[in-house]
């Protein structure tokens, strides 16, 4: 088939620059008389930006949608409005069941610890809710009972283009001159295991050293696991908790809000470890100059303590002071002393 001209490139993570409502919108309202051709590449993201693009497409009502590569979650929830839906013979497809962040730390009272099952059971009934609207909207896409994509959804995994055709989720498959098959690359599999997205079975042309890696994430997911707190969950298996733990310091020196961590262990990159070892080094290095500042300070204390013992004792008895009540125009030696003292004190006292 030949070559097709896109109005819009929708790639990457859903909600992100290269797959913004708002963009798509603006693109939209430049074509309302005509057809507007929406090329998709996402292994998905945020719902609500889904939803959104979703109603945009119907509302235009004159969308296609073709998919290419790998495709989960919100973006196929984003192509649901298209008017046509067509699908390239090697790309695959997946739905799953919506999840969210999950976080609780600390020590919990019985009053507590109700309080989160009672959040936690309006958080599951949400998440029953936004699973029936998807499977609604997948239903009337595929013509069958929202109780048969709600069983799809459940059991998760992806779905080859011919699988996808059968259950109705695209109209048509293709095979267009300008289109490879999707390739399994170290950053995609990375990107999959990060989310919690199940690894599909790809050809490559490093096939041996793909399934090598494939084999290393997998060992490590259990350790080595982000879920964005936005993203659909792939995984219906998976039943760690994922928290957020809000290391003040540590976030500080990130400038991060929390870390992400699952079954108590936090995951820092190479160059996060590196940000704090730096940051270490500098405040022992500020640490190490104030005290040798505080040691000099103190030192000369106790020579000017001698020096004012030293001086002959006055015995004058009837001195008058005339300027008494005048400030002093300077400070003494003595008071200058003090004063460095201790604001050298503080400015160590205030170090973390």
């Amino acid at each position: 088939m030949a070559k097709t001209t896109y109005n819009l490139h929708l790639k990457g993570y859903v909600g992100g620059w290269d797959f913004d409502s708002d963009y798509v919108d603006y693109v939209l309202n430049k074509n309302t008389d005509k057809e507007v051709s929406v090329l998709i590449d996402s292994l998905g993201g945020q719902f609500n930006t889904a939803l959104s693009i979703s109603s945009a497409f119907r509302r235009h009502g004159n969308v296609h949608v073709h998919f290419v590569g790998m495709n989960a979650s919100a973006a196929t929830i984003a192509s649901m409005g298209a008017k046509r839906i067509t699908m390239d013979r090697s790309a695959v497809y997946l739905v799953h069941q919506c999840s969210q962040s999950f976080f609780e730390w600390g020590s919990l009272n019985a009053t507590d610890m109700q309080n989160l099952i009672d959040n936690l059971e309006k958080q599951k009934a949400d998440l029953n809710k936004f699973d029936a609207t998807v499977a609604e909207m997948y239903a009337a896409r595929c013509k069958k009972k929202p109780a048969e994509l709600l069983e799809l959804m459940k059991v998760g995994g992806w779905l080859t283009a011919q699988e996808a055709l059968s259950w109705g989720f695209v109209d048509e498959l293709t095979e267009y001159d300008d289109e490879t098959a999707p390739v399994m690359t170290e950053a995609i599999a990375a990107d999959c295991t990060a989310h919690g997205i199940p690894l599909p079975n790809l050809q490559t042309d490093k096939q041996e050293e793909i399934n090598a890696f494939r084999r290393f994430i997998q060992s490590c997911a259990a350790v080595f696991h982000f879920q964005d707190k936005t993203h659909i969950n792939t995984s219906p298996s998976t039943t760690s908790t994922i928290m957020k733990k809000n290391y003040k310091n540590i976030c500080k020196t990130l400038a991060c809000e929390a870390l992400e961590a699952e079954d108590d262990k936090t995951t820092l990159t190479t160059q996060q470890l590196e940000t704090i070892e730096a940051d270490i080094e500098a405040k022992e290095k500020s640490i190490g100059d104030l005290t040798a500042e505080v040691d000099r300070l103190t030192k000369a204390n106790k020579d000017l303590d001698a020096k004012v013992k030293s001086l002959p004792a006055d015995t004058t008895s009837n001195v008058v002071d005339d300027k008494k009540n005048e400030p002093s125009a300077e400070k003494t030696e003595i008071e200058k002393f003090y004063d460095t003292t201790n604001s050298a004190q503080a400015l160590f006292d205030s170090l973390p």
